[in-house]
């Protein structure tokens, strides 16, 4: 190894300890461990080019040991990783020295774990453990779909590979092994994830939660594996790289043993490298280690260093993305369908007449459950936007999410192709999450579904949607104590409320088949945050919209159905299947002459975007009487029925019977609804 690459190995270590010394917190360790293999990916295997970050074709990096970022950040300086502003790349650093002295503080481009859209070059906000494994395999099923859909014989124009460091955390966590898995299944070679083995963690040695032989059970998974003893031998590590690229039917994995905070005198190998800073005595014989110069500032950078950067990837990555960008604007004078299809899924755009054929549903007193409706939508939409995929976990029977005739993706040794738009998950719940986030990075549309009850299974990817705020969907049905007979178990009661907690999620739960199709006409176009869709199990009775206003008013989140004349006496409010119960109450309060009002409230965050004029217009200030009805947890509904208001709703773990039943003994009637709608008119009357 040349002088120059070591002295680039270790500005990478001592960039990544004077960051977190200067914060007085964070992670050196792994950092100090890592900068070998970093240097070779980066330096030596990565196809990225620093002045073109967001080119189409780049290969992708993911730090899964997200409390390592600054090993990425002080790689993403000395490659002279160009900056992003507003979707377009533009010509100044995306990190200067300033910015990694600044790290962990506020308002700063080094947040403590990267941050999609914080930073140019972070391809995906990691931190939780497990998650960036996970969305790398959702970005190698992205490649494998953009090639198995656009390449043309003589056009390769998707053919990247996904590299990711991850360590013994991520080993531990579920979710990697659930899309580990996945990824053996669906024969992804164009993904390797190098496995950072220095079996440290907090509580000290991994021996005490972590024994088992993880390359045997990465064997298990179909995966490709090689054990690299020396995490400072960088000819070995491009070997394995290399070996890694060349298995095309299945993902690699590197393992690589390292000693976490390799050079500190004392801390080497110990737990107190991992998640605090050395000190100033560690790192100055840590530095002495590195042969680095005695008197050299702190986040020093010696002459040349940026050079050989620039000399390797730099040079490398601009060929790569020039050679791209000629062979697109051949395919696109020969492809021009198929060119405009890609360019509006790199911009996040929509095909023109994409919702055109959405159906309208007549009037149904029988009705038909709302995940049987989506099912119809979905695929109505799927028809005019060729880049939606989506799929479940293990559900689409019951969740209606299968897209007609569209195949399903998966190798041809298990008879599907990467082409297909069918994603089967199995049962992971987890996984899915992350990958549908990992897909949703390269601008392909997607959606996860399963039963409401497992969005437990889902919060944190659900989450880190939002954070990154990508357009993917969560469909979930069996949404309430209509599930019936399988009991508490799979009774969702908390999960509602929870959905609408999460800051920037579009939660939205329509109440009829028209309401349904108003819900994908309102989330499709949404592509800066993700989307939740509860559906019932059960038929819900189709609205008259000739009597009752018609169901685009879903796109305000409350809208009034009915009303009496003038000031109502009462306001019933409800979400999804209970929506019909106080129509029903409402007929009957109307037909005794008391003046009433329905609101349809599907989304509390789109009711809640709408100015106070339309919300006090909708819930008059003055109307005290209310009552909202929903089969969930009560937790939210107060800031529309006010203190004195009525709320029916779940206040326990639901039972195991049939729906029927468990409406009249959880008082989800049209009965119990008159009845508290007759007493809070009363109220209201006697104000």
């Amino acid at each position: 190894m040349s002088t120059l690459s070591q002295l680039g190995i270790n500005t990478i270590r001592t960039l990544s300890m004077d960051g977190v010394e200067r914060a007085n917190s964070g992670h050196p360790g792994t950092a100090m461990a890592m900068a070998p293999a970093m240097y070779a990916v980066w330096q030596h295997d990565l196809n990225f080019d620093p002045a073109d970050p967001l080119w189409p074709a780049r290969d992708r990096f993911v730090l899964s040991i997200g409390h390592a970022s600054m090993l990425l950040y002080s790689t993403l300086h000395l490659t002279g990783v160009k900056d992003i502003e507003d979707g377009k790349v533009v010509d100044r650093p995306a990190l200067t020295v300033e910015d990694l002295s600044q790290f962990r503080q506020l308002n700063s481009r080094t947040p403590g774990h990267p941050e999609y859209r914080f930073t140019s070059g972070v391809e995906t906000t990691t931190g939780p453990l497990g998650q960036g494994c996970g969305n790398s395999v959702g970005m190698a099923m992205a490649e494998k779909w953009l090639a198995a859909t656009y390449n043309r014989p003589g056009y390769e124009l998707f053919n990247y590979h996904v590299t990711v460091f991850c360590g013994d955390g991520d080993m531990m966590e579920g979710v990697a092994s659930e899309a580990a898995s996945t990824a053996g299944h669906l024969g992804l070679g164009n993904l390797t994830w190098v496995y950072d083995s220095n079996q440290i963690s907090i509580e000290g040695s991994t021996d005490l939660a972590l024994t088992e032989n993880v390359a045997d059970r990465f064997k298990a998974y179909g995966w490709h594996v090689q054990v690299l003893d020396d995490g400072n031998d960088v000819d070995a590590i491009l070997a394995g790289l290399k070996a890694a690229r060349a298995v095309k039917d299945r993902p690699s994995m590197i393992v690589l043993k390292t000693v976490i905070g390799y050079g500190a005198p004392k801390k080497a190998g110990t737990a107190s490298a991992h998640g605090e800073p050395l000190g100033v005595a560690e790192i100055k014989g840590a530095k002495a280690a590195y042969g680095w110069p005695e008197d050299a500032p702190d986040f020093f950078v010696p002459e040349g260093v940026r050079e050989h950067f620039a000399e390797g990837i730099g040079k490398r990555g601009a060929a790569a993305s020039a050679e791209w960008r000629a062979l697109f604007a051949k395919y696109k004078a020969e492809f021009p369908k198929e060119a405009a299809e890609i360019e509006l899924i790199l911009s996040g755009g929509l095909p023109e007449g994409w919702d055109k054929d959405i159906p309208v549903y007549p009037a149904d007193a029988k009705g038909v459950a709302s995940r049987a409706s989506s099912g119809q939508v979905l695929n109505a939409v799927a028809k005019n936007l060729p880049w939606l995929v989506g799929g479940s976990a293990d559900l689409s029977p019951s969740t209606k999410t299968d897209i007609k005739g569209e195949g399903s993706f998966q190798p041809e040794k298990w008879g599907g192709s990467y082409a297909g738009r069918n994603l089967h998950f199995g049962v992971r719940e987890h996984a899915m999450g992350s990958i549908c986030n990992g897909i949703a990075l390269s601008g392909i549309r997607t959606y996860g579904s399963g039963f409401l009850i497992f969005s437990d299974y889902m919060k944190a990817p659900i989450r880190l949607s939002a954070i990154m705020e990508l357009p993917v969907l969560y469909i979930f049905t069996h949404d309430s104590i209509g599930v019936g007979e399988d009991g508490p178990t799979h009774q969702p009661i908390e999960q509602l409320a929870q959905l609408r907690a999460t800051p920037e999620v579009m939660t939205i739960r329509p109440s009829d088949a028209n309401e349904v199709a108003e819900a994908w006409r309102t989330l499709i176009p949404l592509n800066h945050k993700p989307a939740v869709l509860i559906l019932s199990r059960q038929n819900l009775p189709t609205l008259d919209r000739t009597k009752y206003a018609p169901a685009s008013g879903l796109a305000k989140g409350a809208y009034v159905l009915a009303s009496c004349e003038g000031k109502p006496d009462v306001i019933l409010m409800a979400s999804g299947s209970e929506v019909s119960l106080v129509v029903d109450a409402y007929e009957k309060l109307t037909a005794e002459g008391i003046k009433a009002r329905v609101v349809s409230v599907p989304s509390f965050d789109l009711f809640e975007a709408q100015d106070q004029a339309y919300r006090d217009e909708v819930l008059p200030p003055d109307v005290i009487g209310r009552v909202a009805v929903e089969q969930a947890s009560a937790f939210g509904w107060d800031r529309y029925t006010g203190i004195g208001g009525a709320i029916i709703a779940m206040h326990g773990f639901g039972a195991s019977a049939p729906a029927a039943l468990l409406q009249k003994k959880f008082g989800f009637t049209p009965e119990a609804v008159y009845e508290a709608g007759k007493a809070q008119a009363a109220r209201s009357t006697a104000k």
